[in-house]
């Protein structure tokens, strides 16, 4: 099934403060907070008629005035210090969330069933911050209606206020108070993880273009030119994933790798292909510390690291590219501390597509949200605001029969993308 139009309509927008004012309280930003500023997290929960039956907007929008007073980082806006180059933090005020109502006139399972990328642009409000950073949300829900009952929850998530995990604990805890089962109160104080570090990983400086510099962007915080680029999400059931795993074995090695280490080593040797090697013997991977977030602010937890390969990539084997992934990262955070060190308190850079990302989001319980005691029927996460090479991100999927698959979102310039398409569903049946 295709869109032929634009079945989205009736948007309608308010806001929701917190409970209770939070003052003059300033949550100071990170240097890795800052080195994500241009990204957004974009994510899409869809329910079933069962799961949002006698629902109105008010019962969505009611517990959120108490969530937005213990996430009083969510609800405030950007500012810029007297001093300090007008480094950016975060006014704690009672500004709130945008909230977004809308109604398709299609059903949930006809919205599933469309196979056009970038297909769920729609049911996000896709705001960036700025130019007007004081008046920004950092946050927009969007609640869309579908025709015979469903409904769609999306989050327009500023990167620069916490990563994945953040956001799908936010949401969680959303959830759990429509039930309500209202979480301990938040630290007082706004906290910041320290540095993370991977123990699997190595710790070195490394040449490859893992983070990019760009011309200043002012309060305009959006990656210039990013608008070539296209999403598309593939469906790796369980049964696929054990197919793929069983052909790419090596009974010499006898090496099981994980399901995160598969689907981006097929990825990788793919697009090896279709690039023809170009630019592609390095790519970048972002892991998140996801710990207990529980009871915490939004933080960039991000763990970036770095896989070179020593040999022509374009002539290995998927194998031995997801042994270079499990094996050979080179964890390079230092460098975003070394941007700040070069270019001052509020560098514009590329994180996500400096090099080909990948982002592991395998550990995010994104099935545990619950509206009624249902599950979402599907969901879905992807990353705004991408540089020219791309970011893949690889999600657990739905419960299905022998186990669970995974979802992976495809965020890559147009061409590249549809000849993707072609390579994965004709070498291996993924579509």
């Amino acid at each position: 099934m295709v869109l032929s139009s634009n079945p989205v309509s009736g948007l309608k927008l308010s806001s929701v403060v917190p409970a209770k004012a939070t003052g003059n309280k300033d949550h100071q930003l990170s240097n890795m907070d800052l080195a994500l500023k241009l990204h957004y997290i974009k994510a899409v929960y869809f329910f079933d008629a069962k799961a949002v039956q006698g629902l109105c907007i008010y019962d969505l929008k009611e517990p959120m005035f108490k969530l937005l007073e213990l996430y009083y980082t969510a609800s405030g806006r950007i500012r810029r210090s007297d001093d300090d180059g007008g480094r950016p933090f975060i006014k704690c005020n009672d500004s709130g969330v945008r909230i977004v109502e809308a109604f398709c006139d299609m059903t949930v399972d006809e919205w599933l069933a469309v196979k056009e990328d970038s297909r769920d642009d729609c049911l996000l409000y896709n705001q960036v911050l700025g130019p007007d950073l004081a008046f920004s949300p950092l946050v927009y829900v969007q609640f869309t209606y579908f025709k015979s009952g469903g409904m769609s929850l999306g989050l327009n998530w500023a990167h620069v206020l916490g990563d994945p995990f953040s956001a799908t604990t936010f949401l969680k805890m959303w959830a759990q108070m429509i039930s309500s089962h209202v979480p301990l109160s938040l630290p007082s104080i706004s906290l910041h993880v320290p540095n993370p570090t991977n123990n699997n990983c190595k710790s070195s400086a490394n040449s490859s273009p893992v983070v990019r510099t760009l011309d200043p962007v002012g309060d305009d915080w959006r990656i210039p030119g990013d608008c070539r680029i296209e999403s598309h999400t593939f469906h790796v059931t369980a049964k696929q994933l054990n197919l793929i795993k069983s052909k790419i074995h090596n009974p010499i090695t006898a090496v099981d790798f994980s399901d995160f280490e598969v689907v981006t080593a097929l990825i990788w040797k793919s697009l090896l292909k279709i690039r023809d090697d170009s630019g592609l013997r390095a790519v970048t991977i972002c892991n998140y510390n996801s710990g207990d977030r529980e009871n915490k602010i939004p933080t960039n937890a991000v763990i970036i690291s770095t896989v070179e390969a020593d040999f022509i990539p374009r002539k290995s084997e998927v194998s031995e590219l997801a042994a270079l992934i499990a094996d050979k990262r080179t964890e390079v955070n230092s460098l975003v501390e070394d941007m700040f060190e070069k270019h001052g308190s509020d560098p514009n850079v590329v994180v996500y597509g400096s090099n080909l990302t990948f982002v592991n989001m395998e550990g995010a319980d994104v099935y545990g949200l619950k509206l009624r005691g249902e599950k979402p029927v599907f969901v879905n996460y992807a990353i705004g605001g991408v540089g020219d090479e791309g970011v893949v991100l690889v999600l657990r999927g739905p419960e299905e029969d022998g186990g669970c698959g995974r979802t992976v979102t495809a965020v890559l310039p147009k061409k590249q993308l549809s000849e993707l398409k072609i390579e994965l569903e004709d070498g291996w049946g993924l579509v």
